[in-house]
């Protein structure tokens, strides 16, 4: 690494990880934020952490290897920090799916890059809520806590523990969809109650239109349990995702 000057060479190991995660750390990788501040908020992240880091760094920078190795080995363990963090937060999209599917809202769709096409709109707005009540419960500080403990576990200089990673990504994929479910669960539950009384009404008055005539009230009455339980729900979410970003990196 004798090519570059000794911090250069350091900024750019600690850019490689830190930007990778966040291309894909929720909010902070938003399509609606341009790509220029995204790289000036990874640069910016780097330059004050670089003080913190420098020494984690040190041994890396000493031993006999290929800056291009390294960082590429610090590219993929970023991309894998962000994109367990990101698994987790798709619960809130999980969930607005469900939930829009027990109210009949499941063909409203809106255009979401995020989620590579199209998505219910509940699910967009249940995953804006999401990202603004971890903001403002300080969600976001724990996620950069997270890049500085990875230093810990994954030091720099090694290769990315797949093994782990894949551990950890199956472990997140059966959470999100957990909580997901769990965020939902009061619509899912009306679902299946109102849905078996539309079934029982149209066993008994089958030449009415029963699914049809009913649909404003299911509209009505879902968006009325979704108001009073979303508080709760995006409350479980943040908690959650608190959670996992303290203990999850244990599992």
């Amino acid at each position: 690494m004798s090519a570059l000057p000794f911090d250069a060479a350091g900024f750019l190991i600690l850019f490689a990880r830190i930007g990778a995660v966040l291309m894909l750390l929720p909010a902070f990788s938003e399509e609606a934020i341009p790509a220029q501040i995204r790289l000036l908020l990874g640069i910016g992240f780097t330059a004050g952490l670089f003080g913190l880091l420098h020494g984690r760094l040190t041994p890396a920078l000493l031993a006999d290897t290929a800056l291009p190795g390294t960082i590429i080995a610090e590219l993929l363990v970023g991309l894998a920090i962000g994109g367990i963090i990101s698994i987790v937060f798709k619960a809130a999209a999980i969930a607005g799916g469900i939930i829009s599917m027990q109210i009949g809202l499941s063909s409203a769709l809106v255009a979401d890059p995020a989620m590579g096409g199209q998505s219910p709109q509940i699910a967009h707005f249940i995953t804006v809520a999401a990202t603004v009540i971890c903001l403002a419960m300080d969600v976001h500080h724990l996620w950069i806590a997270a890049m500085i403990q990875s230093y810990t576990v994954f030091p720099v200089g090694g290769l990315p523990p797949a093994d782990d990673f894949t551990r950890l990504a199956v472990t997140a994929i059966g959470q999100a969809m957990a909580l997901g479910v769990g965020m939902a669960a009061p619509l899912i539950v009306y679902g299946i109650v109102f849905n078996t009384a539309l079934g029982l009404a149209s066993r008994m008055a089958p030449a009415i239109q029963v699914f049809f005539i009913t649909q404003p009230l299911n509209l009505m009455l879902g968006f009325a349990l979704l108001a009073v339980t979303i508080g709760a729900s995006l409350m479980t979410f943040a908690n959650a995702m608190a959670s996992f970003v303290q203990s999850g990196w244990q599992g």
